[in-house]
């Protein structure tokens, strides 16, 4: 007996990324009301860590480039949630900071892009051009100590939102709760759309066989470039929200062990599921954080064995292993 194409892919069905993404997002915005303390204040941060994840599965999942810079457009988006209620007296800092960072990180991001593609860059050498932004960026952020409180840091006051005549206090954990989810699943949406749109297959096709896809005519420098300004501004919007939530940043935000562990998340992850790279982040940021707590020696061992273990076991990361565990047909039952 053979199931019917429609019900042998029943079980994919059951792990399709928007119906999944939809139940967690909800079971998020329910959370405050069965949880308060600590787990409020420390979901935001990692729903944060989450959006630059995704920014950098949208450059590595989909277009095949790995980048080790998206930590620096990270650290840039909270340094300018802090300079930016010392530029304007007349316009709400919060909504400038949050519009500053998203043009200087998706600029920065273009120009560095469209001369390394143009020129042909590829693989480990825009690796190593991406690792070298971050540890420029760590290095400006230190050497220009009057600006950014070097590696003391600098300190952030939590914003307060006008809407009109309406005020908003983030100082306290479930409002600044309520406007940071939204605000990730508007970004997770907006990336899908992307994914799914022609620019999306485009990225794809340039990740499979860029040559082919540029003897169609495509100007492929030009996607990958685009696709490197939306990453840094998505990594750079993540950024100004984490310097509001967390009230500080330091320069180790933009640092190579930073980096290092954005491009861990994704691995972990799934580096072709947004929503695979945003729950590798939340997963592992929390493991660390309670190995941290309970062995402050050992604790970037046990993630490390834990890396190496998914790496090994589950091609694509652990979102790959599911979507290719939901995708198997039903096995067919014994003939009597």
């Amino acid at each position: 007996m053979k199931y019917p194409p429609a019900m042998s892919r029943l079980s994919f069905s059951w792990y399709s990324e928007n119906a999944v993404a939809t139940v967690i997002f909800a079971v998020l915005a329910l959370l405050p009301a069965f949880l308060s303390g600590y787990v409020i204040y420390i979901v935001p941060q990692y729903l944060l860590y989450g959006v630059l994840a995704m920014s950098l599965a949208l450059l590595w999942g989909f277009a095949g480039i790995l980048s080790f810079g998206q930590a620096a457009f990270f650290a840039l988006g909270a340094y300018e949630m802090g300079l930016a209620p010392h530029w304007t007296s007349s316009v709400d800092p919060f909504y400038l900071a949050l519009l500053v960072s998203l043009l200087i990180c998706a600029v920065l991001a273009g120009v560095v892009g469209y001369f390394l593609f143009s020129a042909g860059v590829r693989d480990v050498y825009f690796v190593l051009v991406t690792l070298a932004l971050s540890i420029m960026t760590e290095q400006i952020t230190v050497s220009q100590s009057d600006i950014t409180g070097g590696y003391n840091g600098m300190f952030i006051p939590r914003a307060q939102l006008s809407f009109g005549g309406v005020s908003l206090d983030l100082s306290a954990d479930v409002p600044m709760y309520y406007t940071i989810l939204p605000i990730v699943i508007g970004i997770y949406v907006l990336l899908r759309l992307v994914v799914a749109s022609r620019f999306g297959k485009v990225l794809v096709g340039i990740r499979e066989n860029e040559d082919r896809v540029l003897s169609l005519g495509f100007r492929t420098s030009l996607y990958k470039t685009a696709a490197f300004a939306l990453s840094g501004a998505v990594a750079g919007l993540a950024g100004a929200l984490y310097g509001t939530h967390a009230s500080f940043v330091s320069p180790s935000l933009a640092g190579v062990l930073f980096s290092t562990q954005v491009v861990v998340w994704v691995a972990i992850g799934g580096r072709e599921s947004l929503l695979g790279a945003l729950l590798g982040a939340v997963g592992v940021a929390a493991l660390s954080n309670y190995l941290t707590a309970i062995t402050p020696e050992y604790w970037q061992l046990v993630v490390g064995i834990v890396f190496v273990i998914v790496i090994m076991a589950f091609r694509g990361g652990v979102a790959g292993a599911l979507i290719r565990l939901g995708s198997r047909p039903p096995m067919e039952p014994e003939r009597g």
